[in-house]
């Protein structure tokens, strides 16, 4: 035994150019491993690292120069070579963790110094206080004032380089003193708890003049390409609409002063845009960190082009910039901050929230630009790989475009030729029309018809309503006017006449397909194919489908955002990158009840379109009243926009069928506002009974005793025959119950939640879906012979098959039980009712 011991293999790897590894053979004697050995094997574990042992004996034959080895022992060459790869895979990931927690670790380090310096000016300033109060003394203790100060001197002259530069210095000292000081009292933005996971640590000022946020992150990239691409504000600032640079000339010191004029976008149609008239310095300071930093010069009338300010109210930036701090590794840790005065009297008091919100100012500018380094830098790495055939940058442009295309016609400038018809300032909906813009095809437009308009919402969460749109387009949109605008993009539109008065039956299927995402999910670039048939004979293999590039982002009720949108514009279906884009779409805006944005964060409510709000029996719950008292009353402002191309001699025309289709919207967009709203008040949308009313409860009665009629069985194991539990037992079934009208055209009037599930639909949907939409033309031909067999017996079993959900997904199932729903006399059919057994998508 102790000879077996001593003759086991041992293995040692020596390191240098001629490596080499010992192995002992049974006869005691130690052999090496040469290069070309090591090189040999090594080729083979490129291709297969877990080799079958009829491949290592192949591979003996096929490398002589391995035949003096056994198979076992390349066979434990192999479990050392994974050991090892794994090991360097391991201990990779591992330096790369620790690197990215030692920055988060001086980060908060950072910042507890920070609120250490914090606490002891409070201290410092509370003794004094109390000194004051307890000596009646007016005098000061200079020790105590305030960290900024302004200092006043005769060099503050915006009109000679002089003063420029001591502004400059000036400036940066103040943002220097908020990015890591204690100028500004920040507190944690809501919902944004930093750890190694985050994007980064967020604040938000508690009390200061104007708005301001702070962001801090870790972020692959150097400090030089992050300075160039926050400095680029159009590139990843939705709301900017121009940034020019006037004057630009060194500082001396190895820095640059920029005089900057910057216009915004208004978030809606109920206030005017913002511009700026700014200083931007550049510099280094000597730790070797690079500087950004801004403040507005004064003079509201000062800056280029006067002349539109009736378009632009003149807002503020305070001290603000970045700090972009190397970091091993070819990292950065970047500071930000943004320090505002919107100037918030220059709109209604009820969007005034929206321009007095530190955090509004956090998630459209601060997180936004973190977040926009970092996904640049994930690229740049590879880690955001798209298999759709395009481009991380590429995509990146389109969703800008789909932005900037949106927020342009929202705005409507005079100097990007649009004006307003026919308005005689008591519109609802505003139409605008801008004759420069022509799409560019085989057709002659007149130009760009814009139909818009803005309300509020009270208690109707974005996330939810935006989400809703997405998925049920059929619920508001018309398809024929998408096919209408869908003219304008195709490469050669048949007969030169819009798909939109041809005819055409839209099935309201449509199909979504992501093209990318950013990398915290909250923005989702996709194409939508609706699906279109025609009705006559003519063109018969020629597709009616419409394919619409559509950006959404938002419905994450959890995340933090700005605003929830929907924006999509028609594209041919092979369309270019530099393909025309007509947006059109939806804005949602939640107003803060109070500008405290630390305290009076946004509640956000959980409500579905369904019975469930109904079917809490026990009488001391009422969630509807739960929702209301409980809360706050939030409101929202919503925008709705939509483009339309025309040619010159239908302008009218157009613009009436436009006015028409968004009121259309309006109303649509309304009643699913009312159902999602936890005030608990639902929309008389038809047939179909409303959720817990005593018509649900009827009929869910009649459900279940016509299945015991018919089949001599219960329906529900529960037991339950009347009431309210009853109608829970049903609506909780895990078969997917539907019930349809007798029509010509038989209509869904219930389903319970496995049904909805199943047609991946909601109860406020299911009046418009046919019972032929749920099947195919093999699966209406079965089906035919079946329903003389439920209308002469009552009742049919029907085989399993395969039928379609409303979002085009197929779905299976094992069988399905059809019966007739008698009513209270048992003499009259009330309806139709059909339970689809173990059904499952594909």
């Amino acid at each position: 035994m102790a000879m077996a011991v001593e003759h086991q293999q041992q293995y040692k790897e020596i390191s240098g150019n001629n490596s080499i590894t010992k192995h002992q053979l049974d006869n005691g004697k130690y052999v090496r491993y040469t290069t070309e050995q090591v090189e040999a094997l090594e080729r083979v574990y490129a291709e297969c690292p877990k080799p079958s042992s009829l491949r290592r004996q192949q591979l003996i034959r096929e490398y002589p120069i391995l035949s003096n080895i056994e198979p076992k022992q390349i066979k434990v060459w192999f479990q050392n070579r994974r050991c090892r790869e794994k090991q360097r895979k391991e201990s990779s990931r591992l330096q790369t963790v620790n690197k990215k927690l030692s920055a988060m670790n001086k980060l908060l380090m950072e910042e507890n110094d920070r609120l250490q310096k914090q606490v002891s000016q409070l201290v410092c300033e509370n003794g004094y206080m109390r000194q004051q109060l307890h000596t009646g003394s007016a005098a000061t203790d200079a020790s105590c004032e305030s960290v900024i100060t302004t200092p006043q001197h005769s060099l503050r002259d915006a009109n000679n380089p002089a003063g420029l530069l001591s502004i400059a210095e000036e400036t940066l000292a103040e943002f220097l003193s908020k990015a890591t000081g204690t100028a500004v009292d920040w507190v944690q933005m809501p919902g944004m708890k930093p750890g190694p996971d985050s994007v980064g640590i967020f604040a938000i000022s508690q009390s200061c003049s104007g708005v301001a946020a702070r962001a801090c992150g870790l972020v692959s990239l150097e400090p030089t390409e992050i300075v160039e691409i926050l400095k680029d504000r159009p590139s990843w600032y939705r709301d900017c609409r121009n940034l020019e640079v006037f004057t630009m000339f060194p500082a001396g010191n190895g820095g640059t002063i920029e005089l900057v004029y910057t216009q915004t976008f208004a978030p809606t149609t109920l206030a005017p845009a913002r511009d700026f008239w700014n200083l931007r310095y550049t510099t280094s300071l000597e730790n070797g960190s690079l500087v950004v930093c801004e403040r507005s010069l004064s003079g509201s009338g000062a800056g280029p082009n006067p002349a539109p300010s009736s378009q632009f109210v003149r807002g503020e930036i305070l001290p603000s910039g970045y700090l972009i701090r190397p970091c091993e590794g070819g990292r950065s840790i970047v500071h930000i901050v943004d320090h505002l005065n919107l100037e918030a009297w220059s709109v209604p008091e009820v969007l005034r929230p929206l321009y007095e919100s530190s955090k509004v100012v956090a998630q459209k500018m601060t997180i936004a630009a973190l977040r926009y380094i970092r996904q640049i830098a994930q690229e740049s790495s590879g880690e955001v790989v798209y298999g759709v055939g395009r481009q991380p940058a590429v995509l990146r442009t389109l969703s800008q475009r789909l932005s900037r295309g949106f927020n342009d016609a929202v705005n409507g400038f005079s100097d990007d030729g649009w004006s307003l018809m026919n308005c005689d300032g008591v519109e609802d909906v505003i139409v605008a029309v801008n004759s420069t813009k022509n799409i560019i095809n085989s057709m002659n437009l007149g130009g760009i018809l814009c139909a818009k308009a803005s309300m509020l919402f009270e208690n109707v969460p974005p996330a939810v309503l935006v989400r809703f749109l997405r998925e049920h387009r059929s619920e508001w949109a018309d398809f024929n006017v998408d096919a209408y605008s869908a003219a304008s993009v195709k490469a050669n539109p048949y007969n030169n006449t819009y798909p939109g008065v041809r005819p055409t039956r839209f099935t309201g299927n449509q199909i979504i397909m992501p093209l990318g995402h950013t990398i915290e999910h909250e923005e989702m670039l996709e194409v939508v194919r609706v699906e279109g048939q025609p009705l006559g004979h003519e063109d018969p293999f020629m597709s009616r489908d419409i394919h619409l590039l559509q950006l959404c982002n938002g419905i994450d009720e959890n995340s933090v955002g700005a605003c929830s949108e929907l924006i999509f514009a028609p594209i041919d279906e092979m369309f270019p990158d530099d393909a025309p884009l007509v947006p059109s779409g939806f804005r949602i805006i939640p107003l803060d009840p109070k500008p405290g944005d630390g305290k009076n964060a946004l509640v956000t409510t959980h409500r579905t379109l369904d019975l469930t709000s109904s079917l809490d029996v026990s009488p001391a719950v009422n969630h509807s009243s739960t929702d209301v008292s409980t809360c706050q009353t939030t409101r929202s402002v919503l925008t709705i926009m939509f483009q339309f191309p025309f040619e010159s001699s239908l302008a009218e025309s157009v613009a009436t069928m436009a006015r028409q289709y968004v009121r259309s919207v309006i109303n649509s967009v309304q009643r699913v506002a009312m159902a999602i709203s936890p005030s608990g008040l639902s929309p008389n949308v038809g047939p179909k009974p409303s959720p817990g009313s005593p018509e649900a409860l009827t009929l869910a009665q009649w459900i279940c005793q016509s299945y015991t009629y018919h089949l001599g069985a219960d329906l529900l194991s529960s037991g339950s025959v009347i009431g309210e539990s009853l109608l829970k037992d049903l609506w909780q079934h895990q078969d997917a119950i539907l019930c349809c009208s007798l029509k010509a055209q038989p209509v869904f009037i219930f389903a319970n939640q496995a049904g909805l599930d199943m047609l991946e639909t909601t109860l406020i949907s299911l009046q418009d879906i046919t019972l032929d939409k749920m099947f195919d033309d093999a699966g209406r031909k079965a089906l035919v012979p079946e329903f003389a067999k439920i209308m002469q017996q009552g009742y049919a079993h029907i085989p399993g098959g395969i039928c379609m959900s409303t979002m085009g997904r197929h779905v299976t199932y094992e069988q399905a039980i059809a019966w007739k729903v008698l009513a209270a006399d048992e003499s009259s059919v009330h309806c139709l009712a059909f339970s689809f057994v173990n059904w499952s998508f594909l």
